[in-house]
């Protein structure tokens, strides 16, 4: 769903553009029922579906090849030692997956307000920015998690399994900020002096928060089993 500025129009203008009379497309562009300039055009979003299903299918298949060498390297020398998972990561864990219920949140107030169903923009934005948050505060957390790894005297090349522990987890942080970056579009999309927000766009960046959110506690549990 598309948001779309419309110029002014003449009161006979806008019966038409509300009822969708002489569009000539078949498109649903109207505008809302208080008569403002906020419009709505439902129209196929295939293109941008299938590019976030295609991103997701690659970002699976490099880190199911990161996995696959963890295991691979595990079996093949001796030289493999467990070492404690910081506890942050756990509360890393509560943070972004708060942060998927918040967006969740804000993608139905930013439908509800694209269709004027009575939320404000405010409620939206509200939801947003608290999903934008979370996510830094997750971002936050997992250089606090090296942090406290360092401070033990475990580097990067201190040992094989703390090298897989840096390599996926700081892959994985790259992605979400990638995501906060998808975010902040959002937001300025949303802002009232732009207000270009397409349904899919949210949509995407939605799925793609979500996964970023499945993808973590998947790797925490291979942390937790294999690291």
């Amino acid at each position: 769903m598309a948001t779309i500025i419309h110029p002014p129009v003449e009161p006979g203008q806008q019966d038409q553009l509300r009822t969708g009379v002489g569009s000539g497309n078949g498109s649903d562009n109207r505008l809302p029922g208080d008569g403002s300039s906020r419009s709505v055009e439902e129209r196929p979003s295939a293109p941008v579906r299938t590019g976030i299903w295609v991103a997701l299918a690659a970002i699976t298949m490099m880190f199911a090849a990161l996995t696959s060498a963890l295991f691979v390297r595990e079996g093949s020398a001796n030289d493999w030692h467990h070492l404690p998972l910081p506890p942050i990561l756990y509360l890393n864990t509560v943070m972004l997956l708060a942060s998927s219920a918040t967006l969740e949140a804000a993608r139905r107030r930013v439908a509800s307000y694209m269709r004027s169903a009575g939320v404000g923009r405010d409620a939206a934005m509200f939801w947003l920015y608290s999903t934008l948050v979370l996510g830094l505060m997750f971002a936050t957390g997992q250089y606090i998690a090296w942090r406290q790894l360092r401070a033990e005297g475990l580097y990067l090349a201190t040992n094989p399994n703390s090298s897989f522990f840096y390599l996926l987890t700081a892959v994985h942080l790259i992605h979400v900020l990638g995501g906060l970056g998808g975010l902040l579009r959002v937001i300025y999309k949303l802002q009232p002096n732009v207000m270009t927000l397409r349904r899919s766009t949210m949509d995407a960046t939605s799925y793609y928060w979500h996964f970023m959110g499945i993808l973590w506690i998947y790797l925490l549990f291979v942390l937790w089993l294999k690291i």
